[in-house]
């Protein structure tokens, strides 16, 4: 669940919590905290450190002042954590809030055109820029997390026919079912050009073999209905693809290149992965890190937004607790870019899947490329200007245009690397 969160006040006693929090404790992080620091001392450090360092003033040796700095950014982390926490209690809360505003969202969304939502740029105009004919957002994630649940209660929020068939096969047995094997393109709402989500099959276990899907799907584009094989695969199953394939022979959907990324993960799983003392089920969550932090998923310094699925099946604290871990192990904010699409609640599942629209088409908007032209005379200018001075990033990569000079078309996917994720 993303949007605003209310301010957190640190001094604020249980009676003053709103209804969500009164069974909150911040005393109690401790006993299940996922937040990992560097600078963080243990629960006996602190209980030697309680006990007062008995120092008599002018005695500054050095291990006492080594203790008083531990006790301050004891402190420090200790409020850093429960504000942390007490910002998504409230986000919750504060959804129940905004259900009003339900309806303003939707229509926002469905007048949303590719490039529509793009900041202006003084002397730079629309047409500058490669603006998608539909944008595309691809989604990501393990096996049995949920992705094509999630487009199905995409698409139907916008259904005027509530009881229009799923559009995305799920499996009803994650865990034995076959999953996605091919892409698929579904348009919100249904024959719309505004903007699409692109089912794909689960990840691998293999970090590698993941890579090298992630690096062809950015770099090359996607296409619906397109088989996606893996070097892993048995014999069996890619006989049973092959013949799953055979009606694909001839693909009519065109190329999309992927304008931003949303990684699903199963909240369950990560709350297992969390808590288990079993190293395999660990992996869990360190396959989902390896993953999402693969510079071929990022745009620029964008990356990946999370949706946690599955919350249904758990507890309210340990919702928050999941989205607190994975803000820690991602890198990013649990309360504005990691959505908590539970399942239970229609109201504030719609008001949540509007607040991850919104925020993937915004930052798909925001990092539309420029045309090689419009670069070209950009890069001109700037050199000009100061002859001796650095080229900005995302212009470097002009002195390296295919022959022919900067008329010619450049290969914009093929060197995504090179504008992406640089400083």
């Amino acid at each position: 669940m993303g949007g605003d969160t209310i301010p957190v006040s640190h001094s604020s006693s249980a009676e003053d919590l709103p209804p969500l929090e009164k069974d909150f404790h911040p005393q109690s992080l401790d006993s299940y905290s996922t937040l990992s620091d560097d600078t963080l001392i243990t629960k006996a450090d602190k209980g030697s450190l309680d006990g007062g360092l008995g120092l008599v003033p002018g005695e500054f040796q050095d291990m006492g002042l080594k203790n008083s700095s531990s006790s301050v950014v004891l402190e420090a982390n200790r409020r850093r954590k429960e504000g942390i926490y007490m910002e998504v209690w409230q986000s919750y809360e504060e959804l129940q809030c905004r259900r009003g505003s339900l309806e303003d969202m939707k229509m926002k969304i469905l007048s949303y055109t590719p490039g529509s939502w793009m900041e202006k740029i003084a002397g730079v105009k629309l047409d500058d820029f490669r603006v998608p004919e539909i944008t595309s957002l691809l989604l990501i994630g393990p096996k049995g997390s949920g992705k094509s649940s999630l487009i199905n209660k995409v698409s139907r929020m916008f259904e005027n026919n509530k009881f229009q068939p799923e559009r995305a096969q799920v499996s009803y047995n994650p865990s034995g079912g076959e999953g996605t094997y091919f892409l698929q393109e579904y348009a919100i709402p249904r024959g719309s050009t505004s903007f699409c989500l692109y089912d794909t099959r689960s990840l691998p276990d293999d970090v590698t073999e993941s890579t090298k899907m992630f690096k062809r799907w950015m770099t090359e584009g996607v296409r619906n209905g397109e088989l996606v094989k893996r070097g892993s695969d048995c014999s069996t199953l890619k006989t049973t693809m092959k013949y799953k394939a055979r009606h694909y022979s001839n693909l009519s959907g065109k190329v999309r290149m992927v304008n931003y990324v949303i990684m699903v993960v199963n909240g369950l799983s990560v709350l297992e992965s969390m808590d288990s003392a079993d190293e395999r089920k660990k992996l869990y969550t360190q396959m989902i890190a390896a993953q999402f932090n693969s510079p071929f998923l990022s745009f620029r310094d964008d990356k990946p937004v999370v949706v946690v699925t599955h919350g249904d099946l758990l507890e309210l604290s340990d919702r928050v607790r999941v989205r607190v871990c994975l803000g820690e192990l991602l890198g990013i904010p649990p309360t504005t870019q990691i959505f908590d699409i539970a399942g239970s609640n229609e109201s504030e599942n719609e008001l949540s899947i509007a607040d991850l629209l919104c925020y993937c088409l915004d930052r798909a908007d925001k990092n539309t490329p420029l045309k090689s032209r419009r670069l070209s005379k950009l890069h001109a200018g700037y050199t000009s200007r100061d002859p001796s001075s650095a080229v900005p990033s995302h212009t470097a990569f002009v002195a390296d245009a295919p022959e022919g000079g900067m008329d010619a078309p450049i290969d914009w996917q093929a060197i995504r690397h090179l504008w992406l994720g640089t400083d």
